[in-house]
């Protein structure tokens, strides 16, 4: 597949294109090729003012902010049909700057523009929200909720993406752009965590903060937010637990399995980077997952079929290589991979790697990896699988393969974390909750949860009583 040049843009503020005040810019890298194929501007703190500025200008104009829910979805509709219609274009940027393998980048972006529609959906909803009415046990008062305006609801937004992953983000602020979305209402700034993304998180004008990212980050951005008493939603790391069972149908198990930890290159906060399985099928299994891991077309991520890419930068291929080093020094055996696929000479590609023999203090076990890397351990009962998956300072996700439904739903319930999966792992629908708890995080994205996060209640009480409330009048008794 031909790769298209990457578009050349500026930071997006107020309805602009705007260069960034001390005219800095970051290379985007290639992580297929090691190659440099174009500039994100690197935003500084006046660039954050300037955005959070024309956020603020938008809010108070009410040009998005008091119109109905109906008028804002029109605009989320318009934004999904272009991504849609410009999909195949936006996939291969994504691809050219993370790695992430085309179909894959292609399925994401088909996920993306569903997200606006379902939202739109909501905002459509929020129109019958407004004023609703609630029986406070007297005729003389009423009192109405009045729900203030988030997202797709209305508020103005201040984007700050990945150093690494900014390109598509920059194509999102030119779609809305193209769509006449009003000026301010979404504003996108590039660049670096320390110069771009501490001062936003620390801005007193901002009113919400939405974070994903890894747990040590993650604290900062609390601790930022908190100083100005503002509220943080968090989207953080995990090392996700799949246990598979004795009465699982080992060919399906094995693809979740793969999927659960190899999908996106392995780069995904929920990944199920711990495979815990019942000793009985242990030999089974491994036998065909070593099979099957070995088969995964590992290959330029622009080449349609391509299952697993290049991790997304010199520093995040250094640092997986880092832990498959750790691993072997603690212990744990190679099932396969833990090398450069033999017929890729350049590019941050890892071949699939598995781990066995792996005991619960292994930083391999512990900690968030990252990358295509998959650790696994046996148990003997589903009281030591639980207990073994619930050791972790994670909660984001976690799966249970069994043909036992009941079985099923008590490890569901007893699994400590925000989204488990049975008999599948990784499915995300723009309708159903996401997030985590202990240091996965807090909060939840998606759905009609998803929303409420975004959103604020306001109270308005009216006295519709013709009487004189009399509570000072000094011929009459208190009312009390």
């Amino acid at each position: 597949m031909a790769a298209p040049q990457v578009p050349a843009r500026e930071l997006f503020i107020h309805g602009a294109w705007v260069p960034p005040v001390h005219g800095k810019y970051l290379d985007i890298v290639n992580p297929a090729t090691e190659t440099v194929i174009g500039k994100i501007p690197a935003a500084t703190q006046e660039d954050v003012d300037a955005a959070v500025a024309a956020a603020t200008a938008a809010a108070r104009s009410g040009e998005w902010t008091k119109t109905t829910g109906a008028y804002r979805a029109g605009f989320l509709r318009a934004i999904a049909a272009k991504m849609r219609e410009h999909k195949t274009v936006l996939a291969q940027y994504e691809t050219m700057d993370c790695g992430k393998p085309i179909d894959e980048a292609e399925w994401d972006l088909d996920d993306v523009a569903g997200c606006f529609d379902y939202y739109a959906g909501l905002a459509d909803q929020l129109d019958k929200r407004q004023g609703t009415a609630i029986d406070v046990g007297s005729d003389d008062f009423q009192v109405k909720w009045k729900v203030a305006p988030a997202l797709a609801a209305g508020n103005c937004c201040v984007l700050k993406p990945s150093e690494l992953a900014s390109v598509t983000c920059l194509e999102l602020a030119g779609i809305a752009q193209e769509v006449g979305l009003p000026a301010g209402v979404l504003n996108v700034i590039t660049g670096l965590g320390s110069e771009a993304g501490a001062p936003l998180s620390a801005h007193p004008g901002v009113a919400k903060v939405a974070f994903t990212g890894s747990a040590a980050t993650g604290r900062r951005v609390t601790a930022a937010a908190a100083a100005n008493l503002r509220p943080a939603t968090l989207e953080l790391g995990g090392k996700s637990a799949l246990l598979v069972f004795e009465d699982a149908e080992v060919d399906k198990a094995v693809e979740w399995a793969m999927f659960g930890s190899f999908w996106t290159n392995g780069q995904i906060c929920s990944a199920t980077s711990r495979l815990l399985l019942h000793a009985d099928i242990a030999p089974a299994f491994l036998d065909k997952l070593k099979q099957r891991a070995e088969s995964i077309r590992v290959e330029d991520p622009l080449t349609k079929g391509c299952r697993l890419g290049p991790l997304v930068s010199a520093g995040q291929y250094e640092r997986v290589k880092a832990y498959v080093a750790a691993g072997l020094e603690e212990g744990a055996q190679l099932l396969t991979g833990g090398g450069r696929p033999s017929h890729l000479a350049s590019g941050y590609f890892l071949q699939p790697t598995v781990f066995t023999g792996v005991k619960p203090h292994m930083r391999v076990w512990r900690e968030e990896i990252f990358g295509p890397v998959l650790s696994v351990m046996t148990f003997t009962s589903e009281a030591e699988a639980l207990k073994l998956a619930n050791e972790s300072e994670y909660g984001l996700g976690g799966a249970v393969i069994s043909a036992d439904a009941q079985r099923c739903q008590r490890v569901a319930e007893g699994l400590e974390c925000g989204i488990v999966w049975v008999n599948c792992s990784q499915p995300c629908f723009s309708q159903a909750p996401w997030g985590g708890v202990k240091n996965s995080g807090h909060g939840r994205e998606l759905g009609e949860w998803g929303l409420e996060n975004f959103l604020s209640v306001k109270q308005i009480t009216t006295y519709v009583s013709p009487n004189i409330w009399e509570w000072y009048n000094p011929e009459q008794p208190s009312k009390l």
